[in-house]
């Protein structure tokens, strides 16, 4: 913090303090942990102690901003000082004393706090682990406490802990983010990188753009003779023609999978067909209503001459205004109608609330508009025929494929977060890329609903295909529940037919979570994405935010399968190597893979799978690793934060004893916290190993604080979308 930041931030504790005390003018321990927002018990209590200078059991205003003064503007000495003092339990409360010293026992008091508030859950024997971990390592003299330049000389092994330690106790005490002032720097959307990243799209948009202005403007003038509102309503009426169609191609998904393995690629946003596709969906909004209003203004200026009122005009066909029967007017009404009501169903606050099927079911309305549209237009047909015959094609195929397979769910294991592992046999004429994705339908759960999901097998594991469903909606939630109920209840006697040996062996590796069955489903696709150019990188940056890893799972795999080919051991011993990955079908020389998880549990999805790509690379190649990977829990207590510091220190000297990350039991240690994405770019940059790729699957709001980096530093960034 500034110290700018850090007198703002006083003034926050001082307007806080004041709202919570009493006549007094002091607050107890209860009313601390209020003003401070410190939740757990343990430190709350060891900073009021410490606070409490005359042991009053209250703290008044002018002891609280005394200590905080001290550890804000403190020197580093006193900062571990204090820090000290917090950790020895047992000692005297002299603040800044650095007296006394600390028993096994009051570190793993501390530690099991600090484990609690990071929400980690680990065994009773693996905190003794940690607690002799860090206490043998600290305990230079083996005296069996340690002493405050004991710890001071631990603490400078870690060189990020001892930097942290000039960071402002108000970081230590985590306050609500304090708003920064505004900078003086240049926006995002009118930077050169900006405009760099987003060449393709934003020139389709131009294009677009001039082109809608281009019939509105020409459909204004053959109709000049009508009056302006005519005129305004046919020239949205003709923006309309090519809108309704246009939205179409945009979700042609064959059609744009095919496209990606041409050169067009390289000239179209294809990466962007759901933005455009919402942008269009949201232009045509607009031109219904304007059309609409113009056409209810032309008619209230027609019914003064006419003879027909305005009702008339709008709910009957007596005017004869449309090519069939006259019906133009009534057709129109129900198209607004049928058009706002599709668009609010696809908000954002619908789809992201669990009401995925209100969005999907509103959705299939479309047939209703072309139908509606070929009856209001007499030239909408025109603008129609070539797509929709294309469209039509593609769900014929579709339908074609999916029911020709005969595919079942064989295995489903139920994951921690209520996500859904579903094997299901793999036919041999499916084939796909990795990073691609199907529509399931499963007529047990829900017989006329498809759903998007990412396939997270390799295309080279030949004899299945997985999927991981989260449970996010109603479907997901029904499909969960329907596998968790006994065996009994869900699967049929065909289980029988499983071998007793087999059964066992995957319930003592997976648990009562496993189940075999042979349920009936369907599979629409595949589908491509943008991680189908992983393979056309040099540098990949994969980054998955919980359920996100999905595709690159599927991508990993795949990675090496291939680097396993190329792995050579020498006849002679036991020497191993890889040779050059880089060809015509693989053009990656270095993979960083980045997974954001909130809590512990979630890394439980696909720690085998990680374990088994560790494995692979166990041996250091000559130009480093192949594939790195970087482990983010976001509940746990990053490493500025003074609570932390003991525990992250332990947690890192484990790490090194046992090879092996206590959290998820990966070799690669877990970061607490959120990543630094600065720093972590940077860091990429310098390797120099070819033109980054940054791909990315989770929640939208780090997708455009990741891509505004990624235009910072020059990297190329692509967002998994469907």
């Amino acid at each position: 913090m500034s110290l700018d930041e850090d007198a703002r931030w006083l003034e926050w504790v001082t307007r806080q303090f004041q709202s919570i005390a009493g006549d007094n003018k002091e607050i107890d321990l209860h009313e601390f942990k209020t003003a401070l927002k410190v939740k757990e018990s343990f430190f709350a209590e060891r900073f009021f102690a410490l606070f409490d200078s005359d042991g009053s059991s209250s703290i008044s205003l002018d002891e609280l901003l005394k200590a905080l003064d001290l550890l804000i503007h403190g020197s580093e000495t006193d900062k571990l000082k204090f820090l000290f003092q917090v950790y020895d339990v047992d000692g005297q409360l002299f603040l800044f004393s650095g007296s006394g010293s600390i028993d096994p026992d009051e570190l793993r008091t501390v530690l099991k706090s600090c484990l609690r508030e990071s929400a980690i859950s680990l065994p009773e024997e693996k905190l003794d682990d940690l607690t002799l971990a860090l206490f043998e390592s600290a305990d230079k003299d083996n005296s069996g406490a340690i002493t405050f330049e004991e710890l001071k000389a631990e603490l400078e092994t870690f060189p990020e802990v001892m930097e942290n330690l000039t960071i402002s106790a108000a970081n230590w005490l985590k306050p609500p983010e304090v708003e920064e002032k505004k900078r003086g720097h240049t926006p995002r959307y009118l930077t050169r990188a900006y405009w760099q990243n987003n060449s393709r799209k934003l020139f389709f948009l131009c294009v677009y753009a001039g082109l809608s202005l281009t019939l509105f403007v020409g459909a204004m003038l053959q109709h000049s003779r009508g009056g302006a509102w005519l005129m305004v309503a046919k020239g949205c009426g003709q923006c309309l023609n090519f809108n309704c169609t246009f939205v179409m191609v945009l979700m042609l998904r064959r059609c744009l999978t095919w496209l990606r393995t041409t050169w067009l690629l390289r000239v179209l946003p294809l990466d962007q067909n759901i933005l455009l596709h919402q942008i269009v969906g949201y232009n045509i909004l607009v031109y219904t209503l304007v059309h609409t209003a113009a056409h209810v203004f032309n008619f209230v200026h027609l019914s003064q001459s006419s003879g027909f009122s305005l009702w008339e005009y709008l709910l009957t066909t007596r005017p004869g205004i449309g090519w069939v029967k006259g019906s133009a007017s009534l057709t129109g009404v129900v198209l607004q109608l049928v058009i706002c009501l599709m668009v609010l169903c696809s908000s954002t606050f619908v789809r992201r609330s669990g009401h995925f099927e209100v969005f999907y079911l509103s959705h299939l309305s479309y047939v209703w508009v072309w139908s509606l549209l070929l009856v209001h237009c007499a030239n909408f047909w025109k603008w129609f025929l070539v797509p929709g015959l294309v469209f039509v094609l593609e769900k014929i195929v579709g339908i074609a494929v999916s029911r020709m397979g005969g595919l079942y769910i064989v295995e489903v294991i139920l994951l921690p977060s209520k996500v859904t592992h579903l094997v299901i046999k793999r036919p041999q004429f499916f084939h796909f890329k990795p990073g691609d994705y199907v529509y399931v339908n499963i007529p047990v759960i829900a017989k006329y609903e498809w759903h998007p999901f990412t396939i997270s097998s390799a295309p080279e594991q030949g004899d299945s295909l997985w999927l991981h469903i989260r449970s996010m909606g109603q479907w997901t939630n029904r499909l969960y529940e329907y596998f968790r109920r006994p065996e009994s209840e869900t699967l049929g006697p065909q289980r029988l037919a499983t071998s007793l040996r087999n059964r066992r062996q995957l319930r003592a590796q997976f648990g009562e979570n496993h189940r075999f069955c042979n349920i009936k489903c369907y599979v629409d696709g595949p589908y491509g994405t943008p991680t189908r150019q992983i393979f056309a990188s040099e540098h990949a940056v994969l980054i998955g935010a919980g359920i996100g890893i999905t595709p690159f799972a599927s991508i990993l795999q795949s990675i090496m399968y291939r680097y396993r080919r190329r792995k050579q051991n020498c006849p002679s011993c036991n020497y191993s190597w890889c040779e050059n990955v880089k060809d015509s079908d693989m053009k990656l020389r270095k993979v960083d893979f980045i997974w954001i998880n909130r809590d512990q549990k979630s890394f439980e999805w696909f720690v085998s799978l990680l374990t088994k790509l560790e494995m692979d690379q166990a041996d250091e190649e000559p130009e480093g690793r192949f594939l790195e990977m970087h482990m983010y829990m976001t509940s746990a207590l990053s490493k500025n934060d003074m609570k932390a510091i003991g525990l992250q220190m332990a947690l890192d000297l484990l790490a090194k004893k046992e090879k092996r990350d206590s959290i998820t039991g990966l070799r690669t240690r877990t970061q607490p916290g959120r990543p630094e994405w600065g720093k972590v770019f940077q860091k990429v940059s310098e390797e120099n190993k070819g033109k980054v790729h940054v791909f990315y699957c989770g929640s939208p709001a780090l997708a455009k604080l990741i891509k505004a980096q990624c235009e910072h530093f020059g990297f190329n960034f692509y967002k998994e979308n469907f």
